[in-house]
């Protein structure tokens, strides 16, 4: 069976006046912020207590856009007798948000949590060199950074928090028994040492 002639016109006009008679849903941006996801990734913010300047961040960088100086200072020993250490001290982190393409590999490899994904994405500038950010304004993104969501009522406790818990738990559990052991030998006894 041969198509109508016009039936293709018809139908584009169909598609036409439907689209037309619907309420539009245009967001008007500047006015109304949008409502983004939890894992949006608008741009990197730096816990820089974290950062060991370990450099693993920049060496994977695929864009070579994360730049990190940094200087060796001498700790002094913590106890007498000891020897000192040298650790390294962060002096610049930066990185290029006109060459980033938000991978995430930074963030996925640092080994002590220092890089994180913030949504802002409001960092348009007018000079490419702006875009730049240096260590106080990846400081700055931190306070963006949304807190971890909440974990699964039935999901297994972390290692870590039930690593600390136990150890809590010993120290109080010491703690009662050496209380325990003090209000038992009673108020009349000298301490250990005092005679």
């Amino acid at each position: 069976m041969a198509p109508i002639p016009g039936s293709g016109l018809a139908k584009g006009l169909a598609v036409t006046l439907r689209t037309m008679t619907r309420k539009t849903v245009t967001e008007q941006y500047p006015d109304t912020q949008p409502d983004l996801p939890p894992r949006t990734r608008g741009v990197i913010g730096l816990f820089e207590e974290n950062c060991t300047v370990c450099m693993l961040c920049a060496r994977e960088c695929p864009d070579w856009c994360i730049y990190i100086d940094s200087h060796k200072e001498t700790v002094p020993a913590a106890a007498p007798g000891g020897r000192e250490r040298s650790r390294n001290v962060l002096d610049r982190f930066a990185i290029d948000f006109s060459l980033c393409m938000y991978c995430g590999i930074c963030i996925e490899v640092c080994p002590f949590d220092a890089l994180f994904w913030s949504p802002a994405f409001e960092y348009a500038e007018t000079d490419i060199h702006d875009l730049t950010h240096e260590r106080d304004k990846l400081r700055e993104w931190m306070w963006t950074v949304p807190a971890p969501p909440a974990l699964d009522p039935g999901a297994e406790e972390p290692k870590e928090i039930a690593a600390a818990r136990k150890s809590a738990e010993k120290l109080a559990a010491a703690r009662a028994a050496e209380e325990a052991q003090a209000a038992q030998d009673g108020p009349d006894k000298p301490p250990e040492g005092e005679a």
